[in-house]
């Protein structure tokens, strides 16, 4: 038993205790493969989990087969877009996929793919040669996979609609039980063509076959020729940014504006991701700390439903880092690795590299630390706020494209959103001051001509923009946005949907007394 002032202390021995030597059975499991006791083990996941070639590639595509086969979204000869950044994660996830539709496969996979592909070069910097070196890498890779692709500059931002910013109703979610029977229809379906189908059929392998994919309306080139005035606007843009952190979420703002719109241009319903399990457990401490807790849910679930008929998915986010370099390194993964917005910045320059440095010195010293983050983001639950619904109709973040978490009433996030605000309409001077001066020339005249261009707009009309713009965003593009001096250089579909929603709303409020609202009898009696 346990007394008060006992010494439990053994004497501290003089001479260093020895090296510790590896056990008998610990030697026997770094000797042979963990899964089938057979083969030699080429990698280490975790500790004492040795995996030899077959059974790492075997575990790999169980991983990506499960998540998919688990949510089922994805029906059977539905398009599904790839965005493909030529990364590690993005090109295993397409590799992924092709060979998912090969013969070969034992579970084939039905849905139709297509791939994307973002020119970030004049947003990052790269002078021209640099971009066409590695526009022209990107066209073989993705020339070889035989699957139709479509590459788009940053720049096209420039010449998007006001549509890109307008949630769309989405078909209502089919249970289990329609799953299966479009499953079972598409076998029959294929069954029953024969050696046609099989030729129509998107399970081929790559080959000459699949070439005839592609049609006149979606060419496989390289990405169209983009004006130097909308590079020269995009560099503008992204040069008035203060920060570093500002700026990388104005990069991934646009970038997800135009995979969208050449999803819906296109007739894609889907769009597939490559974050993996380590990009999303970083992600989620981001945008907590970015102030986006209130959308965690749709930013490192599974699916993100916030454009209505255009869903996201994310089906390598069971993946860590680890995992996706040795299976490229392994199986000869083709990738093209360029220089980011903050490649080279220092660890304190933006809140993204801080977090990304934290998690990953602490992934070092504890294994668990990735794993333990992200089974957090699954836990969490997407609902919608008290008195709102996802509807077409809801207000949402002009940007983000997320629903408004901003209060009216006298709420923490009022209060902040008014500080920004007041923060941001400060400059009005300086606005003052810049329009004595001679106005730029506009990014894109064509556009501009259409929707009104707001370069030769007075100041008064600039603040009333500007407050229109503001008052329009979610609490952290608010945050974000007061690094941005002027809103001017923002492409005009943004600022033309921000001015029609505000004149809507205005005529809303000034019709609201002449409207007649239904009893409850009435409203109980239509939803019955």
């Amino acid at each position: 038993m346990c007394q008060v002032g006992e010494d439990y202390r053994e004497p501290v021995p003089k001479d260093p205790p020895p090296p510790p030597r590896p056990g008998h059975e610990q030697q026997k499991c770094m000797k042979w493969c963990v899964k089938c006791k057979k083969g030699a083990p080429v990698l280490v996941i975790r500790a004492g989990d040795a995996f030899c070639r077959d059974c790492f590639k075997a575990y790999y595509v169980h991983k990506f087969r499960a998540v998919l086969g688990k949510n089922r979204l994805i029906f059977p000869g539905e398009k599904v877009l790839l965005a493909w950044s030529g990364g590690p994660s993005s090109s295993s996830m397409l590799w992924q996929v092709l060979e998912g539709l090969s013969r070969e496969s034992a579970k084939q996979l039905r849905f139709v793919p297509g791939v994307v592909y973002v020119d970030e070069g004049a947003a990052c910097g790269w002078n021209p040669e640099d971009r066409a070196e590695t526009l022209a890498e990107v066209q073989s890779i993705l020339h070889s996979t035989g699957l139709p692709w479509h590459g788009v500059a940053l720049e096209e931002v420039f010449g998007l609609p006001q549509s890109v910013l307008r949630h769309f109703s989405q078909e209502p979610a089919l249970g289990d039980g329609a799953y299966k029977e479009a499953v079972d229809s598409f076998i029959q379906q294929q069954q029953g063509l024969g050696t046609e189908g099989n030729r129509d059929s998107p399970s081929l392998s790559p080959g000459v076959e699949q070439l005839s994919w592609a049609s006149p309306h979606n060419p496989q080139s390289p990405a169209r020729p983009h004006t130097a005035a909308k590079t020269e606007a995009l560099s503008r843009l992204f040069n008035s940014v203060r920060t570093l952190t500002a700026k990388e979420e104005l990069l991934q703002t646009l970038r997800t504006h135009l995979i969208l719109h050449v999803a819906r241009t296109h007739g894609y319903s889907k769009v597939m991701t490559g974050d993996s399990c380590t990009r999303l457990a970083i992600k989620l401490l981001t945008n907590l700390a970015l102030g986006r807790g209130a959308f965690l849910a749709w930013d490192t679930g599974f699916a993100d439903e916030r454009h209505g008929d255009v869903v996201v998915v994310r089906p390598m986010r069971e993946h860590m880092l680890k995992e996706v370099a040795f299976y490229n390194h392994l199986f000869a993964i083709p990738t093209v690795l360029t220089p980011a917005i903050d490649t080279k910045a220092p660890e304190k320059a933006s809140i993204h590299r801080l977090m990304e440095a934290f998690v990953l010195q602490l992934q070092a010293q504890f294994p668990s630390t990735v794993s333990t983050v992200y089974r957090t983001s699954e836990k969490l639950v997407k609902t919608p706020r008290a008195g709102q619904a996802a509807s077409p109709s809801c207000p949402c973040c002009l940007l983000c494209l997320c629903m408004l978490d901003v209060d009216s009433a006298d709420s923490a996030t009022a209060f902040g959103a008014q500080s920004t605000t007041a923060l941001s309409l400060r400059q009005a001077p300086a606005l003052q001051a810049q329009a004595k001066e001679p106005t730029v020339p506009c990014c894109s005249p064509g556009l501009c001509e259409d929707q009104g261009c707001c370069r030769g707009a007075r100041p008064s009309e600039r603040e009333d923009l500007q407050a229109c713009v503001i008052e329009q965003l979610c609490y952290s593009c608010r945050v974000n946005m007061k690094d941005l001096p002027s809103l001017d250089p923002l492409p005009p579909y943004i600022l033309t949907e921000a001015q029609l929603r505000s004149h809507r709303a205005q005529a809303m409020q000034e019709i609201q007394e002449f409207l007649i609202e239904d009893s409850e009898d009435e409203v109980e009696t239509g939803q019955s």
